[in-house]
């Protein structure tokens, strides 16, 4: 039986999704913040998507042992 989150995720195991983590970091280049406020100025990401976006993370971060 797979986990429900890795399944919304698309993957099956934490290893996919701690090596798709991975690829990003190594990819990305500049200032998180300011990319996220360019996505929100650009109309690309809504403000309710970005405040979903970041209540995920913070439950993510919270069930990994984070604040």
């Amino acid at each position: 039986m797979s986990n429900p989150l890795f399944s919304q995720m698309g993957q099956q195991m934490p290893g996919g999704i701690l090596q798709r983590f991975q690829q990003f970091q190594r990819m990305f280049r500049g200032d998180p913040q300011q990319q996220v406020q360019q996505l929100l100025n650009s109309g690309r990401v809504s403000q309710t998507q970005y405040n979903h976006a970041v209540q995920m993370a913070n439950q993510l971060a919270r069930m990994m042992g984070g604040k």
